[in-house]
């Protein structure tokens, strides 16, 4: 019996090492456990990051992406309306042209038998004042040259002669050819003589 006790001590001994050892061993697994535990909670909450930050800069991606369709949209539609006024810009400015062609095309019919000079003369100057009421009505004006210092951003000096008097000296004596002004921009300059 004795040795049934020592052998059942002897067994309980071991099993509270055992018990002990293994104790010990969760004690040291914990630990390492845990920190597996937070390294991979961490990782996770890395990959959400990651994944939430995938997800806006998609959405930003996206974002721009279509900003930049819209502008270049937007730019090439203005380049084909810019294009479309170019090419019909003298549309108006030709059909206000074309009742002044018929006028000519009358008056041309009517020189033909004519035998009054002086209404042929008048049906003429009519058809003049209605060109220049449709350039004025455009913008278009006359540049003035009569005994008017010389410019040269307005006129261009064909010649000079002598002034006649002393006052016409460096002004315009005489006009070969109008210039004209639209918009106070010169579209051609006149054509004069300027006295020395």
């Amino acid at each position: 019996m004795k040795a049934n006790k020592k052998n059942q001590k002897t067994e309980q001994e071991e099993k509270t090492q055992e018990t002990q050892a293994s104790e010990t061993e969760v004690r040291e697994q914990e630990p390492e456990q845990a920190a597996e535990v937070q390294a991979e909670e961490k990782e996770e909450a890395k990959e959400e990051g990651q994944s939430e930050m995938e997800k806006r800069y998609a959405e930003l991606n996206d974002s721009h992406l279509r900003l930049m369709a819209d502008f270049d949209n937007y730019r090439k539609r203005t380049m084909r309306e810019k294009a479309d006024l170019i090419k019909n810009a003298g549309e108006r400015i030709i059909t206000e042209f074309l009742p002044i062609i018929d006028n000519f095309e009358r008056a041309l019919k009517t020189m033909e038998t004519a035998e009054d000079v002086a209404a042929v003369r008048e049906g003429v100057e009519l058809i003049y004042n209605q060109v220049m009421t449709m350039m004025k009505k455009n913008g278009v004006e006359v540049i003035e040259t009569a005994e008017k210092p010389f410019d040269t951003e307005l006129h261009e000096a064909i010649t000079t002669i002598p002034a006649p008097s002393p006052e016409l000296k460096d002004k315009i004596i005489d006009c070969t050819t109008k210039g004209y002004k639209m918009n106070d921009k010169v579209i051609r300059h006149a054509k004069v003589v300027v006295g020395a």
